[in-house]
């Protein structure tokens, strides 16, 4: 309850408030405090401005005056008739109007204000609003003084005119009083007039501050530009170091200030006076020729001119420039010589700098070179002397730069080309020969460079660009080019100087690639004066063209068989022949090869490369495996262009289509054999007609599927048919293979193998089981694995090499036979595999469960043991009260 009656007594209060607010707002009209002190004969503009209006956003505005109590109406901005006829024709000639600044503000401006118009004026605002709220109308007062400023230049002077030199020093002075009856400040400007606008120098404000114009704050700061006030209310503006850039009419504007009510300063008044009119005559340097052109060896003459009208003592600082490009600075430029204010002038041997005349500099240098053709400017600066003995430095130029070119005297030669010796046919030599003749007005100061170049002729008239092969620099120091380089490093192409005018190229061995279009370029180097050589002319020849005739090679190889027939175990001869044509001194290199039958084909193609012989003799053997037959085969030089091939002791596994496949070889760059042209015999063939035996091979195994650990026993059984056989007449190679997939699609691994002497041998393998092959009958053969995994799964077959012993008692060698392949699957023996584990699982479960229980008795027996005492009880009578 004493809470809901607080609430109930603050409710009138807030109400109020809000009404008090409401109230408050409307209609505010402002012009600015007064009193506003003016200058009589000055132009016044008093502001009035009206805020948070209803109504339309353009307002209107009605100005009165009064001098005591009553007030007349002025001017209107919305009633033509609203002026009095006081102020009719002042409004009419337009000393009096109104103007208007936005919408809710305008101006009252009183052109030429007088005493008469000192007194209240006041802004009043028709209203727009729904209701009348604020004030519409705001008064101020206007106080008019005389006019007390006086501004004048030097002397009573107005204007006069200086003229100066560029470096020198000048003041002006202007005097500026007030006799204002306020309490006023004055505000002093140096402003100078350089075209058709007046730009600040430099000021001394109202408030007591200098204040530099713009582009005038670094010499402000420097001391060049300054300001001082002196006795009778004098101004002077010092200006130092003057560049033609301060040249112009300089005046002195005053205006006086006077700090109004709000506490803001006011101008009042402006007035200037024209000082003086200063022209900088400007200081030039020129160099006196403009682009020259001269001889080598000759002498530069060129002489820089300072041009200047000052007549006092000064003297002239002189340094000239030497640049390869009129863009250079000073600082990319190279210093020549140089020669101070006191006429003290830098060493140099060459070059010599004088002074000419007062004003005139003459820079010499002698024995010119074309490495001096470039850029010559002299930069001059002006000293003067101060009254302390000292100098000082007024002016600084830099000229604009004159170009110089030093024609190098050329010698003058021609140059001639020719074959020594051209090629006939590939890798033959060519020799070429630049010569240098008709030479005329040589120094001993010139000497003669190569280069070397070669063009490809395209069909037509067509040509590649040409390409630089090698060139020699002023000390004939060799320069390879990309397309020559390895060939030169090398020493397949040697470049050498003959004689002091000729110059030679020789290709020791020239290809196809290098016919084409040859010439040279000779270079004539100048040496200057600092030793070092400058190409100054090139002359290039002739062209010649290396081109020779080319056929295409010609080979034919003819095979020949000796002996027409021979059985098995004799010798087999045959002999090559073969014939060229468009080859230079050809040797031949010789391959002899063989063509199986498909039941006997070692290699993938069906060829099988025997024996060979190369072009320089050397025998190889190829493909020739039987170990046993190394001297069997033998392949031998009859004449430069005949060759036999023998085999002895033939075997049926040697039955086949034998050829000679020939090569031709030329004689290539560097002692090295070129291939030229292959060829391929026709062929020879071998066949034997025997009425022997047919073996045939077969896998065998009781147990295709075993488990792991077990034996795997596999047997390869051979059957013959046919003529029979002793078994002391035959022998066997047999081979072990598997194949360790089921689609027989990866490459075979030999297991093992027992060679018909009964050499066991037995291939690597990455598993831990055992292999033993062995023969268990003159045609059955035993491959066991031991202890066998799981990677001994697969697809396994034999291969039997069958031999046989002719009746002259030659062993011969059958062909290769092989057995269908059989499938070894290795299987896991499960109750095996987990018998010990879960009898091992088993017993540690059982130990443990006894474990946990003897330690469980053992804890409640001994450790967990507590001994319960019976709570004792006291018996106590009770005590009367009054005994307590």
């Amino acid at each position: 309850m004493g809470h809901r009656g607080e609430r109930a007594s603050c409710l009138p209060l807030l109400l109020l408030v809000l009404l008090l607010l409401a109230l408050c707002r409307g209609r505010i009209v402002r012009v600015p405090p007064g009193p506003l002190i003016r200058v009589v004969g000055t132009e016044v503009a008093i502001p009035c401005s009206v805020s948070d209006y209803d109504g339309p956003s353009e307002q209107n505005f009605d100005w009165e005056f009064s001098r005591d109590t009553d007030f007349v109406r002025i001017v209107s901005t919305w009633d033509s008739t609203f002026t009095s006829e006081e102020y009719q024709k002042r409004v009419g000639r337009g000393d009096i109007k109104l103007r208007r600044s936005s919408n809710d503000a305008v101006e009252l401006v009183i052109r030429n204000i007088q005493p008469a118009d000192q007194g209240r004026y006041k802004c009043s605002t028709p209203s727009t609003d729904a209701t009348v709220q604020g004030n519409y109308d705001a008064e101020v007062q206007v106080k008019v003084i005389s006019d007390g400023l006086s501004v004048s230049g030097s002397k009573a002077r107005s204007s006069a005119s200086l003229r100066l030199s560029e470096g020198d020093s000048f003041k002006l002075r202007c005097s500026a009083t007030t006799a204002s009856p306020e309490h006023t400040h004055l505000h002093v400007t140096w402003q100078v007039r350089s075209g058709s606008s007046w730009r600040d120098v430099l000021s001394l404000t109202h408030e007591g501050k200098f204040q530099p114009g713009a582009g005038y704050e670094e010499r402000y700061r420097s001391g060049d530009v300054r300001l001082d006030t002196g006795a009778n209310d004098t101004y002077r503006l010092s200006v130092s170091q003057a560049s033609s850039a301060d040249g112009g009419a300089y005046r002195c504007l005053v205006s006086e200030w006077v700090r109004g009510a709000d506490g803001s300063w006011q101008k009042i008044q402006e007035k200037s006076v024209e000082i003086a009119t200063v022209s900088i005559q400007r200081t030039d340097v020129v160099i006196s020729t403009s682009n020259v052109s001269v001889t080598e060896r000759d002498s530069l003459d060129l002489t820089c001119n300072i041009t200047t009208d000052r007549s006092g003592i000064f003297q002239a600082e002189v340094m000239w420039y030497f640049s390869a490009s009129p863009d250079d600075t000073l600082s990319d430029a190279q210093l020549l010589l140089s020669m101070d204010h006191d006429s003290v002038v830098s060493d140099s041997t060459l070059i010599s700098l004088s002074h000419v005349d007062r004003n005139s500099y003459r820079l010499l240098v002698r024995d010119v070179d074309v490495e001096d053709s470039g850029y010559y400017f002299c930069e001059a600066a002006i000293w003067v002397p101060l009254h302390n003995g000292s100098w000082h430095k007024v002016v600084e130029r830099t000229s604009a730069p004159v170009s110089v070119v030093v024609t190098a005297l050329e010698p003058d030669y021609d140059v001639f080309l020719n074959a020594s010796k051209t090629p006939k046919f590939s890798d033959d030599p060519t020799e070429l020969n630049c010569r240098i003749t008709n030479v005329q007005d040589t120094e001993a100061n010139i000497r003669f460079s190569v280069s070397w170049y070669y063009r490809q002729r395209l069909p037509g008239d067509d040509a590649e660009p040409e390409e630089l092969l090698a060139s020699m620099d002023a000390d004939w120091a060799l320069l390879p080019g990309d397309r020559a380089r390895e060939r030169i490093q090398n020493g397949e192409i040697i470049l050498s100087k003959k004689s002091a005018d000729t110059f030679s190229l020789r290709i020791q061995w020239t290809s196809e690639s290098d016919r084409g279009d040859y010439f040279c370029v000779i270079s004539a180097w100048s040496r200057h004066r600092n030793n070092s050589w400058v190409r100054s002319k090139d002359v290039a020849s002739a062209s010649v063209n290396i081109f020779w005739a080319t056929q295409d090679y010609t080979l034919t190889v003819e095979a020949v068989k000796l002996k027409p027939f021979f059985v098995a175990g004799h010798t087999f001869e045959m002999t090559c022949k073969v014939s060229s044509k468009n080859i230079k001194t050809p040797r031949y290199s010789v391959l002899i090869t063989a063509e199986k039958p498909l039941a006997d084909q070692s290699s993938p193609n069906g060829t099988t490369r025997i024996i060979s012989l190369s072009q320089d003799s050397v025998v190889r053997l190829e493909d020739w495996t039987d170990q046993t037959r190394v001297d069997g085969v033998v392949l031998e030089k009859v004449q430069e262009n005949e060759f036999r091939y023998r085999m002895y002791q033939t075997q049926i596994s040697d039955a086949g289509l034998y050829r000679c496949v020939v090569t031709a070889w030329s004689p290539g760059g560097g002692g090295m054999w070129r291939e030229a042209v292959n060829g391929l015999s026709n062929p020879i063939q071998i066949d034997f007609q025997t009425s022997g035996p047919v073996f045939n091979v077969s896998v065998h195994s009781d147990s295709p599927t075993i488990y792991q650990g077990e034996v795997a026993d596999l047997l390869c059984i051979v059957t013959m048919e046919g003529m029979p056989l002793e078994p002391d007449d035959m022998s066997f190679d047999v081979s072990w293979f598997a194949v360790r997939s089921f689609a027989l699609d990866r490459e075979p691994i030999l297991l093992a193998s027992l060679d018909r002497r009964g050499i066991v041998s037995q291939g690597r393998r990455n598993g831990s089981s055992e292999l033993s092959l062995e023969r268990i009958s003159p045609l059955e053969f035993r491959l066991r694995v031991h202890g066998c995994e799981d990677q001994d799964f697969g697809n396994h077959y034999c291969l039997v090499t069958p031999w046989v012993r002719s009746a002259t008692g030659v062993w011969q060698r059958e062909p290769d036979i092989r057995a269908k392949p059989i499938f070894l699957s290795v299987k896991m023996d499960v109750l095996n595999a987990f018998k010990y584990p879960l009898l091992i699982g088993i017993g540690l479960a059982t130990a443990i469960g006894l474990l946990s229980c003897l330690i469980g008795y053992c804890s409640s027996r001994w450790c967990c043991k507590k001994e319960v005492q019976e709570t004792r009880r006291e018996r106590r009578r009770l005590m009367s009260m009054e005994m307590d």
